[in-house]
């Protein structure tokens, strides 16, 4: 890996990120189950019905009371989870100065990963770019982590943007990370993410954002879109004046679109460290 992600990771020990609400039944994990059973973390009493196991009794409370009860538990599931990265052209930017967006995107998708993974749960990504798609199915193993640094590493981010059809490939059962700028096909992702949403899958937006996008550099340039070579404007000063005005408004429709659909939203600036975005995300806080 030419990335160090070693600090980043350090930074992170310890960290773990709980689902927002009970997930379906599933093999024995971390989070809070919407099973109910008489193993795991005791929550209530019920009373002893025809058909209960007798070992669920509490032998205790019957020589007490002379009532029959049972103890219930929330019973504790994994959560796949699932790193969804946006490598669009757009994402490229800025190009060779500073921290561009797909280099934040990889060192906030690795954060996850690595948070995810100490709680035991299985992480995977779904990485579109200018070659094609890398798609690492959920895995536990040791060293997945790395494997992914690995991989997110060779990818290099370029192409138009196909982030709505990727999101399709995700399950409904899963915990479903978006890591993008929201651009291209945004729209699309987010009726393709309403779907999901409705079929039980944990969303989260992780929206990332150049500083340099913030403001306008002051003169007179031709911006380009980066991912249609035939959509351009020439800067003027009216241009500038309304240009703040005009992205805080994109964005906070985004955030609106998101929040909408029951998912997590974080907006990320380049400017700050991926270890602190990482633990907004987690946290559910804004940065």
């Amino acid at each position: 890996m030419s990335a160090d992600y070693g600090p980043l990771l350090d930074a992170l020990r310890g960290v773990r990120w709980p689902a927002r609400r009970a997930v379906a039944a599933a093999p024995s994990g971390a989070h809070r189950s919407r099973q109910r059973g008489t193993a795991g973390e005791f929550t209530e009493y019920r009373l002893y019905r025809q058909g209960d196991d007798p070992r669920a009794l509490d032998w205790k409370l019957l020589a007490r009371s002379d009532r029959a009860f049972v103890r219930l538990s929330d019973d504790r599931a994994l959560l796949p989870t699932w790193i969804v990265l946006d490598g669009s052209a757009s994402m490229d930017f800025p190009d060779g100065v500073g921290m561009s967006k797909w280099r934040m995107a990889c060192a906030v998708a690795v954060g996850l990963a690595a948070v995810a993974h100490a709680s035991g749960d299985p992480v995977g990504v779904l990485a579109m770019h200018a070659d094609g798609v890398l798609r690492m199915p959920p895995r536990t193993r040791r060293g997945t982590v790395r494997e992914i640094a690995r991989s997110l590493d060779a990818v290099q981010a370029g192409g138009t943007s196909t982030l709505a059809a990727t999101l399709m490939l995700i399950p409904v059962s899963a915990r479903c990370v978006l890591v993008t700028d929201c651009l291209g096909d945004h729209e699309a992702t987010i009726k393709n993410a309403s779907v999901l949403a409705a079929g039980g899958a944990m969303l989260e937006c992780v929206h990332i954002v150049a500083r340099e996008e913030l403001t306008l550099p002051a003169g007179i340039f031709r911006a380009q879109d980066p991912e249609d070579a035939a959509i351009w404007r020439v800067t003027s000063p009216d241009v500038q004046r309304g240009y703040a005005s005009r992205f805080d408004a994109f964005r906070a429709q985004v955030r609106d679109q998101w929040r909408a659909l029951g998912a997590g939203y974080t907006e990320v600036p380049t400017n700050v460290t991926p270890a602190r975005a990482v633990r907004a995300v987690v946290a559910g806080l804004a940065l």
